[in-house]
Order: structure tokens, then sequence, then C-alpha cells
């Protein structure tokens, strides 16, 4: 069987490194690199509740997008290793557990096939290019122009989120842009490629109304649901590259934000 190093050198070649931000972390993140992986877990995120799974079915090895631990969201935190703290906690009952951790972060949102490639997919585009040009995001057509509310109905359809949040620019969409996970920064960027629609994630208020402005509509279908389509997706390359691996996605691993309306 592979071990965690192995299994590591596989994503990356899925995912170069070269392609994640400067600020970011991915790789193997925690646990034993030369370990021999029986199972594996893929979520989007390495949450206590996906740990815990992880540990009850004999898991080895959780492949996430989000990496479990970075300096830009984790500094206080990474300056300690303490069952005390929520981060600490995580990484020692890993530990204790023999529960490693491999994360692909903003390389698999810029990679080919990676989370900006399948949410498009996801969404029925055709003749899928990029948006940005360090890689993030995709632009493509829609097979049919349509209505704002057909759009609104499909992504409700395909990325099952539990809420929408949008602004309509007041036109009917056939090009659109794609951005798993916070990318309302890009909406310039997707306005000037002739976007008619923008699908993405943690749009600011302010971003809602000037992409209304000029002319582009927003449709912020939430981060959980604009990236964990690509878990699906590490199942399959996984268990293609390494056959006999048993490799599962999350089952406890769900939407945290819910919607009162």
């Amino acid at each position: 069987m592979p071990t965690v190093r192995e299994i590591e050198q596989a994503l990356f070649e899925a995912a170069p490194g070269e392609l994640a931000g400067q600020w970011d972390n991915v790789g193997h993140l925690v646990g034993f690199p030369e370990r021999e992986v029986n199972r594996v877990l893929v979520a989007l995120d390495v949450t206590p509740e996906v740990v815990d799974e992880a540990i009850r079915a004999g898991v080895e090895l959780i492949v996430a997008h989000h990496p479990v631990m970075n300096v830009r969201w984790h500094e206080g935190e990474m300056q300690t290793l303490r069952d005390d703290t929520r981060l600490g906690r995580l990484l020692i009952t890993m530990i204790q557990n023999g529960v490693s951790a491999i994360c692909m972060h903003t390389n698999l949102d810029a990679a080919q096939g990676g989370v900006n490639d399948v949410l498009a997919e996801a969404l029925g585009l055709e003749n899928i290019r990029p948006l940005g040009d360090d890689g993030i995001g995709r632009m493509g057509e829609l097979p049919e122009t349509m209505a704002l509310g057909d759009l609104l109905a499909l992504v409700k359809e395909r990325l099952k989120p539990n809420g929408i949040r949008f602004c309509d620019a007041g036109r009917e969409i056939r090009t659109v842009a794609v951005g798993g996970g916070a990318c309302g920064d890009y909406f310039p960027c997707a306005l000037d490629k002739g976007a008619d629609a923008f699908v993405t994630s943690d749009v600011k208020y302010n971003q809602f109304l000037d992409a209304k402005a000029l002319g582009l509509t927003i449709i912020d279908a939430g981060h959980y649901p604009t990236e964990d389509v690509v878990c699906p997706a590490l199942v399959d390359y996984l268990r293609e590259r390494f056959p006999g691996l048993e490799v599962e996605k999350s089952v406890s691993h769900r939407e945290v934000i819910e919607y009162y309306v």
C-alpha cells in the first residue's frame, strides 16, 4: 500500500505546489510521512467531526482542501500545541490516533481539473477557460441563454446550498464566471471578460453594489457548496491512482452555515 508521502506526491502531480498562494500552507501538514495507508477520508475541512469519523473507520489519512493549520487563519493558536485550544486539541487527537492530513488548497483551486473546473462542469458550462491570470476561477457558456430565476434554480439543484444570496443586474445570462470559495475580488475580472453572471461565495456588500451598478449579476452560493464539489473528484483520482486503496468522502462534514428567512 502507498505511504502518506507517496499519496502527497501523487496529489502534487495533480495540483502542483507552486500554484499555491505564497501565504498558503499545502501538502502533508500532520502525521507520519512513511506510514502505509489503507484507508483515506476526503473532506473539505479537517474538523473534529471529520477526525472522529476517521478514527472510527480506522482511517490513516485525511485528504482535505482547506489547510488544517495556516498562519493567516491560526496565527495565535500555532504558537503552542495544547489540548485546551481548539486547534491544539484537534492536532493532538490526530497524532494520538495515528491520523495524518494532506491539504491541497489554492493549488487545487488553480489546477486543471481542480475546484474551479469541477464547479464549472457541475453547472454545465461549455468552452471552459481561465478567469484570473493566476489560474483562479473559470468562465464558460451555458448551453442556452437563461433568465436569472432559471440559473438560480440550476445552482440550487447542482450545488445544493442551504441558501443563495444574489444581486440581479437585469440581463439574460449566457456567459458565466465561477470562483469556488471566497472569490468576490474577481468580479471586476469577470466583468472585463464579458461575463453576464458570476457564481462564487463570501461576497461583500460593496461588491454586490458595485457589480449590480456595472451590469454583472452575482450569485453567492456559499463557500462550502462551491468548493465541496471537488471532493468526489479527489476520491475518484485517488482510487484510480492507487487501486486497492479504500477512499471515501466524509459523511459527517456538511455545510455549517444555515439561513433563517
